[in-house]
């Protein structure tokens, strides 16, 4: 059977979907995995995310919290605020109480992504307050160190992502990932469905 990678996201303005596609097309590079891309439900009105001048959803399916078992590894994607998740990835994970109760998720390995404003804006913190949450569900974190070489190093350019994941900035919101933020998330990606494949495997 194919081991199956699901990608489980928020994105407000696109550049998390962005770093989503590149993620799935990595984890889809590996033989004998099955990458799918999730977003996660909207908690905002459609008033309000006309006043906040966010673009229509994509026609990427919306998950249930039930639906996670079906994966044997997740990449979780999810903007900052503050410094943390957003609130439309806390809710969905707040909906996940009866998984919890039942541990249906524990040993399964998780990686995380995100985007922030600015240099300063979360990109260690979003991923770091996020791990919390897999704890409670005996997930296992799966870092992508300095995996991604020379990549990690890059001090020319500006350059999202760290040792906790892939990341990108959107700065004013005009701010598109770049080739190399794209490169990085389809490493991860890549390094994640990988490890997967293996625990499956041992399993």
């Amino acid at each position: 059977m194919a081991t199956k990678v699901y990608i489980v996201y928020y994105s407000m303005y696109g550049h998390v979907e962005k770093l989503a596609e590149e993620i799935k097309r990595g984890a889809a590079s590996v033989e004998g995995v099955q990458a799918k891309l999730w977003q996660v439900p909207e908690t905002l009105p459609n008033e309000v995310l006309g006043k906040m001048s966010a673009p229509p959803k994509s026609d990427v399916p919306i998950i249930t919290p039930n639906e996670l078992t079906e994966a044997d590894g997740f990449i979780f994607g999810f903007p900052t605020r503050f410094g943390m998740m957003s609130a439309q990835f806390k809710a969905f994970l707040d909906a996940t109480g009866g998984l919890w109760r039942t541990q249906q998720l524990a040993g399964k390995p998780a990686g995380i992504f995100y985007c922030t404003g600015s240099q300063g804006g979360g990109q260690e913190t979003t991923a770091l307050t996020a791990i919390t949450q897999l704890v409670h569900h005996g997930i296992i974190f799966v870092p992508i160190g300095y995996t991604f070489g020379a990549g990690m190093f890059e001090m020319e350019n500006v350059k999202g992502g760290s040792p906790y994941g892939a990341g990108t900035f959107a700065g004013d919101g005009s701010r598109q990932p770049t080739e190399l933020e794209l490169e990085q998330a389809f490493h991860q990606g890549k390094y994640i469905a990988t490890i997967t494949k293996k625990l499956k495997g041992a399993a």
